[in-house]
């Protein structure tokens, strides 16, 4: 192959790959309340009160499965730290109790789903 159709095959292949990429037909907007993030095309929404976190993860706008589903919380507030774990709750992850959390608290999920890691995800909240 000559170099003028190698660089013309390279840049289709690269024009193809930005098209995929942008092609996102939903928004990555909170509806319930949180901080959403995206990871691996899956979108995390978090919502921290004092007294219950509830993860919802969402594919392409539609609520993911989330039966076989936990995560991993890491809340960072300052110099306090804590750790706790969320469990299936109807279409969420949720935990209960009581949590230091309020504007500019870290949050880290680490998600598994069937016993396999599905991502992980770096909040701050407002």
């Amino acid at each position: 192959m000559n170099k003028q159709a190698l660089l013309a095959a390279l840049a289709l292949t690269l024009a193809g790959s930005a098209f995929a990429a942008g092609d996102h037909t939903h928004e990555h907007k909170p509806m319930h309340g949180g901080v959403v993030v995206e990871v691996k095309d899956m979108d995390y929404e978090l919502v921290a009160k004092p007294t219950t976190i509830q993860l919802h993860l969402r594919d392409h706008g539609k609520a993911a499965d989330v039966s076989k589903a936990s995560a991993k919380l890491t809340l960072l507030n300052g110099t306090d730290k804590q750790e706790l774990e969320l469990k299936p709750s109807g279409d969420k992850l949720e935990a209960m109790g009581n949590f230091k959390v309020g504007p500019g608290t870290k949050a880290v999920a680490v998600v598994t789903i069937a016993g396999k890691p599905a991502g992980t995800a770096r909040f701050v909240l407002k």
